[in-house]
């Protein structure tokens, strides 16, 4: 349904943007130096300047021919089969005659990228660092060009944060937002601090990430890129590669020095490595830092711009070797080894910078004042830390949550563990293999227990139906499963709760009171035998997510699954262009190129843009001119859900799944056996909506029907708006399927499926499930039009249509795990009840957990357990706008 994805895609790409206009309350920073403009003549552009070097009449494409001549060399650099493919196509007689290119084969090509291309990025440097009397090869860019290029892209012209503002969800300002970086307190003090010395500032903050990766699937072949993005820009570019927000600052080293035998000489090593090469690369910083850069921004316009490292992003190994603490303590805080993951606090102090600082300053004296002076800071003998000169940076307070490994291949990956522990592989792997479908849940069919090197995202997708998993299940030798089911609760809690993308005082509330509930319930691990120390780093991260959000922003500013992305483009895909000899210089050569590539193409929009606009009347660009695009078709059944606080689009495509179905086969293949009663009392109801129930149930015998044929539709797509209400949240899809069984094009059997949903059954608000009604969709369909002008000739007759199945009305949660319980819903009779309503009252997608004993039926299965099983909990960790909305 291309109508849907273009609508989606279009609410992201002005999403960065949108975050500009929050519909927060902001507070600027006071003054009106912070962020001022130097008043100077505006710069010309970076495609000014280009444009101005390659003014060959109206062509955009230059320096290459044609529009056909650019998407080749595109192609050939881009997607290319490789350079000597690409020759050998060239070299076919005629064809580059017939085509009409500039080159005639990949060195051609090169020379013209080389040459005459621009990325706005320095080039790479290559140079030689000594540790220990050794030579070790660093790959790096110019850290202030870098700075530059990121800052001054004219693609960025527009959405640059310049000033950091405190944001507020009232009018009174008593309830303090944070989202981006700019509404931390981090660039608020920073920014005081640098006023008094410096007035009239433009803070860059730094944000620097690393680590390393696995360059062959086999063999040992690695590579350690270091990647490079500033805060000003908002984090949706941040993390997303294609928007070309983070810049490739260096390859590190990565030898094993597997001549020094002895390890911890080794280590040692190592990590002095590590920080005289980012010592090298980050030395610019400390001067610009402190006395500023004239620096301009993509519109040309210039500021004073200080760049100050701000935050590093990276894995705990990663947080140790940065902050030069030593394993199995944390990176942030001094507390003790054996105290790590005991107990909880709200504010654990930082490590004292000071001593820090002091006993890295003793390096030059004799060696037992220096290992003396470190032990007693608890850091490791680095010499000079990379950090040490750097301005206004404190590097402990620099160590930012990271989702990825310190919960989904963290906490999440050890409670799964001891899940199988508590309760036995087999009985954990069934209930998984009999959870009902839903658009928002990736089935296990093989069960978790026996995955090998299960990734984050696998993590991930198993929390979403983790304590559905236990629910009901008895522990061994008489233990209550309270406790237990608690702490599963509440470390879900704290998961999702840490991901959500703009934080309040109130939210920050529950996400500590979740993390307090765990710690007072974990002992009941202890008692079953599965721990006997709580000394996980990981765990204890989780006390400085709270104090970290109000620093720098939410942790999707800081998540290294968006770093770690970044390795495909600029370190697997770059190491597979090479012979595999010297390939770090081939490496380097191949993204330069690329990136010319990316930022002409960038510029040829510009351009074009410029020409359709300004010089369109006048421009003659003959065959430069590129083939008109169809313009995709206009939305035809996109409506506003009922609920309008949540503002939920439902979405249908403009024809149907299937055409003309017959009455009868909508009882039989679509399991809406009471079909036409339901239809009937709708369409009185419908009518007049004063109606009582008897009233409704007389008058809809009188309802009869002349038509046999139905329009049927087997998907809904609902687009899921801003669940905060604060204008940061990106829209997100769900879907409902109502489909019977078929065959797939091989003629393999695929079971029907008939999704459950939400329905707003009465006045259902923005949150909570006040007001609606969990129900099964069995059919989706649209009332012929000439039996509509029939049923409806005095109001505008409904749209799209769908018959329900109801389960019971929500109650209270359970006082244990907090999950609502309903039922199928059934008459006096025994049979299901089932109502035909408006597709617009659909709120979005429900996904139940099938309530059990201590062994679920072996005859469910995931296809048919909604139709076998009679009662359910409703699941509050689908996906993270169902735990903000519904729980």
């Amino acid at each position: 349904m291309p109508e849907v994805d273009g609508l989606a895609n279009g609410m992201r790409e002005a999403h960065a943007c949108a975050q500009l206009r929050t519909k927060t309350f902001a507070v600027p920073f006071p003054g009106v130096d912070a962020g001022a403009t130097i008043n100077e003549p505006r710069e010309r552009t970076a495609y000014e300047e280009f444009q101005a070097a390659h003014a060959e009449g109206d062509n955009p494409y230059a320096p290459f021919l044609s529009h056909l001549d650019w998407e080749v060399a595109k192609w050939a650099k881009m997607r290319g089969p490789g350079s000597t493919a690409v020759t050998e196509l060239l070299q076919i007689k005629d064809l580059v005659t017939l085509l009409g290119l500039s080159f005639k084969n990949t060195n051609e090509l090169n020379a013209i990228i080389d040459e005459q291309l621009t990325s706005g990025r320095p080039r790479f440097i290559r140079r030689e660092i000594i540790v220990a009397g050794e030579a070790y090869e660093v790959f790096y860019q110019d850290v202030i060009q870098c700075i530059k290029a990121l800052y001054g892209d004219p693609e960025f012209s527009g959405i640059l944060v310049f000033t950091p503002e405190r944001h507020y969800a009232d009018e009174g300002h008593t309830k303090r937002v944070y989202f981006d970086m700019h509404t931390g307190r981090w660039w608020w003090d920073t920014q005081k601090a640098l006023e008094k010395l410096k007035p009239g500032a433009t803070i860059i903050p730094i944000i620097i990430s690393s680590d390393k990766t696995q360059l062959t699937v086999f063999g040992s072949r690695t590579a350690y890129p270091v990647y490079l993005t500033i805060g000003n820009l908002p984090k949706d570019v941040r993390r997303k590669p294609s928007r070309r927000g983070q810049i490739l600052l260096a390859y590190l080293p990565t030898s094993r020095l597997e001549h020094i035998t002895n390890k911890a000489a080794r280590r040692r090593v190592l990590a002095n490595v590590f920080h005289k090469c980012m010592s090298t690369i980050l030395k610019p910083l400390v001067k610009a830092g402190i006395h500023g850069i004239k620096i301009a921004s993509g519109d040309g316009i210039l500021r004073r711009g200080h760049p100050i490292f701000a935050m590093y992003i990276g894995d705990y190994p990663e947080q140790l070797l940065v902050t030069c603490c030593k394993t199995g303590t944390c990176p942030k805080c001094a507390i003790p080894r054996n105290d790590i993951g005991k107990s909880t606090e709200a504010q654990r102090p930082l490590r004292d910078l000071e001593k820090v600082l002091n006993a890295v300053a003793q390096v030059g004296g004799s060696a037992t004042t220096f290992s003396r002076a470190r032990r007693e800071a608890g850091i490791k003998p680095v010499r000079n830390p990379f950090w040490a000169m750097l301005p206004f940076v404190n590097i402990f307070r620099s160590i930012t949550p990271d989702i990825l490994h310190q919960l989904h291949q963290g906490v999440i990956k050890h409670l799964i563990a001891w899940l199988k522990d508590a309760y036995g592989a087999e009985e954990i792997d069934a209930r998984c293999r009999r959870l009902p479908p839903n658009h928002q849940i990736r089935l296990f069919m093989q069960g978790i227990t026996t995955l090998s090197r299960v990734t984050g995202k696998q993590h991930a997708d198993m929390s979403k139906f983790l304590l559905g998993l236990i629910v009901g299940l008895p522990l061994s030798d008489g233990i209550s499963p309270v406790r237990l089911v608690r702490a599963v609760r509440a470390i879900l809690d704290f998961l999702y709760l840490s991901q959500y993308p703009a934080h309040t005082s109130d939210t920050l509330g529950q996400l500590r009171a979740a993390l307090v509930r765990f710690h007072e319930n974990k002992s009941v691990f202890v008692d079953l035998g599965i721990r006997t120390h709580w000394k996980l780093p990981k765990l204890h991260s989780l006390d400085h997510y709270a104090d970290s959000i109000k620093l720098f922003g939410t942790t999707d500013n800081s998540d290294t699954q968006h770093t770690e992305r970044l390795h495909i483009d600029f370190a697997k895909n770059a190491y597979r262009a090479t012979n595999r000899k010297d390939e770090f210089r081939q490496m380097t050569v191949w993204l330069e190129r690329r990136e010319k590539i990316l930022r002409h193409d960038a510029y040829i929009q510009w351009r074009l843009e410029r020409i359709a606009t300004e010089d369109a009347p006048h421009a003659h660009l003959s065959s430069a001119t590129p083939p008109v695009l169809p313009q995709p078709r206009p939305l035809r059944s996109l409506v506003p859900s009922r609920s309008l606080a949540t503002q939920t689009c439902v979405v249908l495509t403009k024809w149907p799944s299937v055409k003309g179905v017959r009455l009868h086969k909508i009882i039989q293949s679509y399991g809406a056996s009471w079909f036409r009663d339901a239809l009937a009392r709708f369409i009185v109801a419908y009518r007049d909506p004063l109606l009582t129930g008897p009233e409704i149930e007389q008058q809809s015998n009188t309802i009869s029907y002349r038509w046999d044929k139905l329009w049927v539709w087997h998907k809904i797509k609902f687009v899921l708006s801003d669940a905060q209400k604060l204008g940061i949240m990106e829209c997100d899809q769900d879907v409902a399927h109502a489909r019977p069984a078929r065959q797939d094009k091989h003629g393999r059997p695929v079971p029907a499926r008939f999704d459950t949903v939400y329905v707003n059954d009465g006045p259902g608000a923005d949150t909570g499930v006040e007001g609606y009604r969990v129900g099964r969709i069995r059919l989706i369909f649209r009332i012929p039009q000439d039996a509509s002008q029939e049923y409806f000739p005095h109001t505008v007759p409904p749209g799209h249509l769908a018959y329900i199945e109801w389960y019971t009305a929500f109650t209270q949660p359970d006082p244990v795990h907090q999950m609502y319980r309903v039922s199928r819903s059934r008459d006096v009779n025994g049979r299901l009840r089932a109502s035909v309503v408006e597709v617009r009252h659909i709120r979005r997608s429900c996904h139940l957990y099938p309530v059990s004993g201590a062994v679920i039926d072996r005859s469910w299965t995931s296809s048919t357990v909604l139709d076998k099983c009679e009662d359910y909990w409703v699941s509050p960790f689908s996906d993270l706008h169902a735990h903000m909305t519904i729980f």
